[in-house]
């Protein structure tokens, strides 16, 4: 549907990293080494290492994350020191011979540069040093698609075609760690900008619609008016929060409460409501103002052009190791070519977050958890989504 197939793109880049890394690494320093097979312990410590190294460049070539990394990528290509270093700076050093580091930047600049790997010897790596074990460097560019963003310099006693093969293939991995965590930065600051539209969205309709049915009723109900102030002024102060990306059930649902007992003030006996809800799933996070809009989409789209009364049903149920909610109105409906327009995001038709939702829970869970939507003109619609019960991107959110 709407999200692009990058993320994926870039995984499989890293898994093909991973494995002709492990293919050079085996060829290269492979030895035997007890009762198992020499192919089975080379691929089982290089992709743990591999994956102890990765963890620490979800943030990029931060100096933090590169410095807990260095160890690992060190040990991947077996060399006496390691270092990474960008156009400007040595991010970090790994090993002996530290007194090599000044060096490096310069050392280090025709590979960031032309992007091409640089082969040192001991005329350009000079050690006056009798214990230090370097003599020899092979640098490689840390390439993105925008470009060179650094280098990783492998150091030790001398170089081989081998070990030149496995520092670009190294290097090529972190690169590839390095786009999947500015991927993972723009997914983020993407699914704010959503967030930061949908309140957009909310606000002005339904503040002026619940104002003025509260309004109706300052005279001849005034104490039904102050419940409805109430309602209203804690629905926007959720609606409009600055928390974080994600609540749970719970608290979307009371919210989502808040708004039907606004909305049905407003529209009196043409709404009714039904709830259907599985109390052992409260506790699920999920999407902040992942439910409201689809509500509203069933009171604004599908009921309020009806001739006559309309129900809305919202039903939360259990189903193993996920929660599935769904909305579902017997209003007008609507032409399942617009809607999927609407979800594939060629069309702007969709005023209260159909797309905004569908978009934000793939950018969270992955393509198999948007938004499936199934309606005809004049049959109602019902909108469903599942979430995992936990979710390692959930979970991890600040």
């Amino acid at each position: 549907m709407t999200a692009p197939h990058l993320p994926t793109a870039l995984a499989v880049l890293a898994v093909v990293a991973v494995v002709a890394l492990l293919v050079l690494l085996y060829r290269w320093r492979s030895r035997p080494q007890g009762f198992i097979s020499v192919g089975d312990q080379a691929t089982y410590e290089t992709l743990h290492t591999a994956a102890l190294a990765a963890r620490h460049l979800a943030d990029g070539l931060t100096d933090d994350g590169c410095a807990r990394a260095a160890p690992y990528l060190r040990a991947l290509v077996a060399t006496p020191a390691l270092a990474i270093c960008d156009h400007g700076s040595v991010i970090t050093w790994e090993g002996e011979g530290g007194h090599h580091l000044p060096s490096v930047v310069d050392q280090a600049g025709p590979a960031l540069a032309s992007g091409r790997t640089v082969v040192l010897g001991p005329e350009e790596v000079t050690c006056t040093s009798t214990e230090c074990p370097i003599r020899a460097a092979v640098i490689a560019p840390i390439q993105l698609e925008s470009g060179v963003v650094g280098a990783l310099a492998a150091y030790g006693p001398g170089t081989s075609a081998g070990m030149t093969r496995a520092v670009e293939e190294l290097a090529g991995w972190v690169g590839t760690q390095v786009e999947l965590a500015e991927l993972s930065f723009e997914r983020t600051r993407a699914m704010e900008a959503e967030l930061r539209a949908l309140r957009a969205q909310i606000s002005p309709h339904f503040i002026y619609n619940s104002l003025a049915a509260i309004a109706s009723f300052v005279r001849t109900d005034p104490a039904r008016a102050r419940e409805l102030l109430l309602e209203f002024a804690d629905f926007t102060r959720y609606a409009l929060r600055r928390g974080g990306a994600f609540t749970t059930l719970r608290e979307e649902l009371r919210n989502v409460e808040r708004y039907l007992v606004l909305e049905q003030a407003r529209f009196g006996e043409r709404l009714s409501i039904t709830l259907k809800i599985a109390p052992e799933v409260l506790v699920v996070q999920l999407p902040y103002l992942a439910i409201q809009p689809l509500v509203e989409n069933a009171v604004r789209h599908g009921l309020a052009p009806k001739d006559g009364p309309g129900r809305v049903t919202l039903t939360v149920a259990d189903v193993g190791t996920e929660a599935e909610v769904s909305v579902e109105d017997d209003g007008v409906g609507a032409d399942p070519a617009t809607i999927r327009k609407i979800l594939d995001g060629q069309s702007r038709a969709d005023s209260v977050g159909l797309g905004n939702v569908d978009a934000r829970l793939r950018q969270v869970y992955g393509e198999e958890y948007g938004l499936v939507v199934e309606t005809a003109p004049g049959a109602g619609m019902r909108a469903s989504f599942r979430v995992p019960k936990y979710s390692p991107a959930v979970h991890a959110a600040p």
